[in-house]
């Protein structure tokens, strides 16, 4: 099973939520910090806007939230068709590289303020996603591993054949009967 473009796209869009709150928080003046939020009495002039570029952050944020939101959906709606026997499992780090590049750029002068960077950090991330899909490493989000997911390394026997796969599992992967699916260069398991 290949991912289609679009459901890559919203994987990869939802693991940069941490990248959108940084962003977010970067846009937010010095002096906002400073100033009491809301004085009841005086309604009229409490300070719900923060932000110096309001829609871009805000967008941001909520595209990144609904992709995190549809990922995790589209994880528990995958059809598991093959039986699966895990024989033995080791648990991998999960290759964040291709994550840290644009969290250590967001400090290196991006903001909503400069267009022309925007713009070349857009460029970026498309490049960044493009190179994740055609590698088949799409699923090696480390957001997941916020919501229990885990990558194994595992040894399986799938039809009287045993084979060394990468595993994608929510919770812990112990050696047993499980049902499985394969996507791009991954199997993904769950309890028999």
């Amino acid at each position: 099973m290949q991912f289609r473009v679009l459901s890559a796209f919203i994987i990869f869009i939802g693991s940069y939520l941490p990248l959108a709150l940084i962003l977010a928080v970067q846009d937010i003046s010095m002096s906002w910090w400073g100033k009491s939020f809301c004085d009841f009495s005086d309604i009229g002039n409490c300070l719900f806007n923060p932000f110096n570029s309001p829609y871009l952050s805000i967008i941001f944020i909520v595209v990144t939230c609904i992709s995190v939101v549809v990922s995790n959906l589209s994880l528990k709606k995958i059809s598991f068709p093959f039986d699966a026997q895990v024989e033995s499992s080791k648990t991998i780090p999960n290759d964040i590289i291709n994550y840290v590049f644009p969290y250590v750029v967001s400090f290196m002068g991006i903001s909503y303020e400069a267009p022309e960077k925007l713009l070349g950090f857009t460029v970026f991330l498309l490049w960044m996603f493009a190179i994740t899909y055609k590698s088949g490493q799409i699923i090696m989000n480390p957001l997941l591993l916020m919501f229990g997911w885990r990558l194994y390394e595992a040894k399986i026997n799938i039809n009287g054949q045993s084979r060394d796969v990468r595993i994608l599992k929510k919770g812990h992967l112990t050696p047993g009967n499980y049902k499985v699916q394969t996507i791009q260069d991954f199997y993904i398991a769950r309890e028999n």
